[in-house]
């Protein structure tokens, strides 16, 4: 056998011709997860296959990246690549907490409802939750579980997480979230951002991303690329260093540990070595901005939540709802109710907009 000798690529073959599987110019509006991976983005991902690096973060794009990373968040910002959101959260909340810790947030986080209880079956803390009129904490909310510190019989308060956006596409300001980690740090607890988002966010607010993150107080973020035209990836990002334990071995404990992280590593420094993570985010802020527009002329459906982000929040009848999910994909957010939920992407283009809210006047008007 001729050691020296590269394996040769199989010619294509209706197994592997994945152009078969879907029509690329369908687009949809049910998640930012549906859109594919920006051009740019697979472009760095094809200059870090070349050759070897070594495994486990030790690598060139990591170390890199961590420069990166400081430039939005300050010096003392380290970043800790892992393959998903589920996993950014629980390491996370997990450096931040004891065995006894609990972690205060909005009954609709996240980490609450959407992530299989992984919170606290994985990372072994509980969740106090507290109703919220519009997924939003605020100090008076917090202090409803803000106690029993001494309480041997209680979990410890020990954590605030926030997300930003929240879940149902609602932003705190930079003055909120501020107030909201002077609140918890005043009562000895730490601070987590739930940032799938959070380039929507800064886009919307027209603040860089540090201004309510580090700047404002928040002691651990969880940053998303992969709503942002990443292909796979985020990363837990340590905005206070002396406040965050064992973060290396929570991420291996966590199954979080990827042995090729260059492949993280590089999407995250190709996303935000530039303007990349503002450009998406901007412009499927501004496809949601249109489709609201235009829903809001349709007599009959109404819009439950502030337009503040890439969400749409809508009231419809369930049947028309169903017809039109025959045309286009989306999600009911609360089908008992009628509510649906429209997400823009990075990809998301006018002529998709358009097309969406003509076929959502033919559906209303039968």
């Amino acid at each position: 056998m001729n050691r020296s000798a590269r394996p040769q690529a199989e010619p294509a073959t209706e197994a592997t011709d994945a152009k078969r599987r879907h029509d690329p110019d369908i687009r949809g509006f049910a998640s930012d997860n549906y859109a594919g991976a920006h051009p740019e983005i697979l472009a760095a991902l094809a200059v870090a296959n070349g050759g070897h690096q070594s495994a486990y973060g030790a690598d060139e794009y990591t170390e890199h990246l961590q420069s990166v990373v400081r430039s939005h968040f300050g010096r003392r910002a380290e970043a800790f690549p892992v393959f998903n959101g589920t996993g950014a959260n629980v390491v996370a909340l997990q450096a931040l907490t004891d065995r006894w810790g609990a972690v205060i947030c909005a009954d609709t986080a996240h980490i609450h409802v959407d992530e299989c209880g992984a919170p606290e079956r994985v990372g072994g803390l509980k969740l106090l939750t507290v109703p919220t009129p519009d997924g939003k904490l605020t100090p008076e909310l917090i202090d409803r579980e803000a106690f029993g510190w001494d309480d041997e019989h209680r979990a410890m308060p020990q954590v605030v997480s926030l997300a930003q956006n929240t879940e149902l596409g609602t932003l705190y300001t930079v003055e909120e979230i501020r107030a909201l980690c002077d609140h918890a740090h005043e009562r000895g607890m730490l601070v987590h951002l739930d940032g799938a988002r959070i380039a929507n966010a800064a886009a919307a607010l027209d603040v860089p991303m540090r201004a309510f993150t580090n700047a404002a107080g928040v002691d651990i973020l969880s940053f998303g690329g992969t709503k942002n035209g990443m292909l796979f990836g985020e990363a837990v990002v340590v905005l206070s260093p002396d406040a965050v334990r064992h973060m290396k071995h929570l991420r291996k404990l966590s199954m979080q540990l990827a042995s090729k992280m260059r492949f993280i590593s590089v999407q995250l420094e190709a996303l935000l070595a530039g303007d990349l993570w503002l450009r998406n985010a901007r412009h499927s802020n501004a496809m949601a901005q249109r489709l609201a527009e235009g829903v809001r002329a349709v007599e009959g459906v109404e819009i439950l939540h502030p337009v503040q982000a890439n969400a749409v929040f809508a009231r419809l009848p369930h049947d028309v709802s169903e017809r039109l999910q025959k045309r286009y994909r989306f999600y009911f957010w609360d089908e008992a109710a009628g509510d649906v939920r429209w997400m823009c992407s990075y990809d998301t283009t006018e002529q998709d907009v358009d097309g969406f809210l003509a076929a959502l006047r033919e559906e209303m008007a039968r």
